[in-house]
């Protein structure tokens, strides 16, 4: 079997600091914010699995059905001999793309999360004994060290994961992939495009109460963790389509005058009742806008697939 390397690019106590960090922040501006990624607890990643399972939820399906029709046609464009993938979480769509590259000597799965990489690594190996796998342990939106593999390297970033960050934030997000990329290199990416409002507002508040759910777990997410006495139980999961921003926020409203004890952080946050709480973003996109966004970082569109019902696309962009 080939070796699995593991490298830690972040301290072990960065998560911790970076959860205190973001509610001190986003729990003392107005109006009151909390990042999307904390979500992610175990409980959170089940939440998320089972909303990708939802009718409404076309996201996953659509990227899914692009993968497994056009994966020949990435593999062709880009030959690469090693897959990066930011955020690769399970490495569940990035099969689709081991399985079209037949040349492929290394995959570098990049995720916060060791358990992930670690499950994922132990199965992709057992499927495949001749790939190299060094996985890395690292924040994708700060500066990555790469391990030496071999070229051309094909960067996957899916899942329209990019829409969870603002308009600057993509800025500086694109120009640091577009400086770990050498002539010959690609960037694949995953956007949620641009579509009929009650579609959106649905993938994001399904009858079945999932994502009200997820949403939710973000205050036990700091229950857990800060010692707060948050009860998701005082909060209700909003989603609304923003047309001037082109992207869906969901919320927290409180549902009444409250106030929250942080003794983790020595804070007292309190909201009026129907106060909202920001707790994810996340852009649609149309074709020229991904081509400019691109362009300003440095990189080229040079091919572009959409699944059967123009409702989501993976794009292929290489450095000027």
């Amino acid at each position: 079997m080939s070796p699995f390397l593991l490298t830690r690019t972040l301290p072990v106590d960065a998560t911790d600091a970076a959860l205190r960090a973001d509610v001190l922040h986003g729990l003392t501006r107005h109006p009151k914010t909390l990042p999307p990624k904390w979500f992610y607890d175990a409980h959170g990643s089940e939440l998320f699995e089972e909303i990708t399972r939802l009718p409404e939820y076309y996201p996953t399906r659509a990227e899914r059905e692009i993968l497994v029709a056009r994966a020949p046609e990435i593999a062709a464009a880009s030959g690469a001999k090693t897959l990066i993938e930011l955020g690769s979480g399970s490495s569940e769509k990035t099969r689709h793309l081991l399985d079209a590259l037949p040349g492929l000597h290394s995959y570098v799965p990049v995720d916060v999360s060791e358990s992930a990489l670690r499950g994922a690594a132990e199965a992709l190996l057992v499927e495949r004994p001749d790939l190299s796998v060094h996985a890395l342990i690292a924040d994708f939106t700060g500066e990555l060290a790469l391990p030496d593999t071999p070229g051309p390297r094909l960067v996957a970033f899916l899942g329209g994961t990019i829409g969870n960050l603002l308009p600057d934030e993509r800025a500086v997000f694109l120009k640091s992939v577009r400086s770990l990329l050498s002539p010959g290199d690609a960037l694949l990416l995953g956007t949620d495009l641009v579509k009929d409002e009650k579609v959106l507002v649905a993938a994001y508040d399904d009858a079945a109460g999932v994502t009200a759910a997820f949403n939710k777990n973000v205050l036990t997410v700091v229950d857990r963790e800060l010692g707060a006495d948050f009860d998701p139980a005082d909060f209700d999961h909003v989603a609304l389509w923003d047309q001037q921003q082109e992207w869906i926020e969901m919320r927290l409203r409180a549902r009444r005058a409250l106030t929250v004890k942080i003794p983790g952080l020595d804070l007292v946050v309190p909201f009026e009742a129907g106060e909202d709480m920001r707790t994810e973003v996340s852009a649609k996109f149309r074709k020229e806008g991904i081509r400019g966004e691109l362009a300003a970082a440095g990189l080229r569109l040079t091919q572009w697939w959409t699944d059967s019902a123009d409702r989501f696309a993976l794009s292929l962009a290489t450095a000027v």
